[in-house]
């Protein structure tokens, strides 16, 4: 049986413990605020964009661009892979790591290589110590996101598409439902055909009736210039999915840590009373037999 002194070692620290994960549990709770303001602001923009692209590419027919078109025999791959830089957010980076390592051991066999670029401390160090190909880590980033870093990223990224060194591009991300509720994704975002024509794809009976639109300069020319713009924007919203889920991820998981902590608290108090009691009674059954003794 542990000794009254240990037990009170150990209730204090549980107590140490305990506020330390109340005071992460405040400051994610405070981060998560501000990035699910900056995520909710930026959704419906990147919603209506897409839907002016779609709308542009359904009056305009067929529309050609470099981001656009499919290849025809897909080899090379790349996945932008987005974790975090620290722990203790529960099962946020499993997640991703564990989805993105199916598409690499069981999903992507028929490719002929799988490269990764990566966004958070986490995700790099998995995958480097499984010797898997990373073109390019980004260190760094999450401490200072900005849509100037995101576009960075999405510059590089279709660099390496259009210079033809990989064929698609996929990306793998926790998307933010809300406090307590995360989504893996993992989808193809280059080429954008499937996001930019999916309208202009349907059967006549179903697309949408549209007015007529006169486009000055020209049709091509507007998705010439938004089409970049289009998908620096998803990669942005990308990290600020992930930022926001993060930051729900860790306040969940900090909030448990304190529930735990103090269930153990109330176990270890137990333990220390019955412990002292028991003591306690020894002493007097001792203080009494020795007394019995002398008579």
């Amino acid at each position: 049986m542990a000794s009254l002194r240990d037990i009170r070692k150990r209730v204090r620290t549980f107590k140490s413990t305990q506020q330390i994960t109340k005071a992460m549990k405040m400051v994610s709770a405070a981060k998560l605020r501000r990035a699910q303001e900056a995520l909710m602001a930026t959704r419906p923009y990147s919603i209506a964009l897409e839907q002016v692209l779609r709308d542009v590419a359904l009056r305009h027919g067929e529309v050609m661009h470099p981001l656009l078109v499919p290849r025809a025999h897909p080899k090379r791959v790349e996945v932008l892979v987005l974790t975090s830089d620290r722990g203790l957010a529960g099962a946020f980076n499993s997640n991703v790591l564990r989805r993105v390592s199916r598409f690499l051991y069981e999903e992507g066999k028929a490719y002929e290589s799988i490269q990764l670029s990566t966004v958070g401390r986490k995700g790099f160090e998995f995958f480097r110590r499984r010797d898997v190909k990373i073109r390019k880590d980004y260190p760094g980033l999450l401490g200072k996101v900005s849509y100037r870093a995101a576009e960075d990223v999405a510059r590089e990224l279709a660099e390496e598409f259009l210079s033809g060194r990989v064929d698609e591009v996929y990306i793998s991300y926790n998307t933010f439902i809300s406090a307590m509720s995360q989504r893996v994704e993992f989808a193809r975002v280059l080429p954008l055909q499937e996001l930019v024509l999916g309208d202009a794809q349907r059967p006549p009976e179903e697309k949408r009736i549209l007015g007529d639109f006169e486009y000055e300069p020209s049709a091509e020319q507007v998705l010439e210039k938004l089409l970049p713009h289009v998908w620096a924007l998803r990669v942005w919203r990308g990290l600020l999915e992930s930022i926001a889920s993060e930051h729900a991820a860790r306040m969940a998981a900090m909030d448990s840590a304190t529930n735990n902590a103090d269930d153990a608290i109330d176990r270890l108090s137990l333990l220390y009373n019955r412990t002292r009691q028991a003591a306690i009674t020894k002493e007097l059954v001792e203080i009494v037999s020795g007394a019995e003794a002398l008579k």
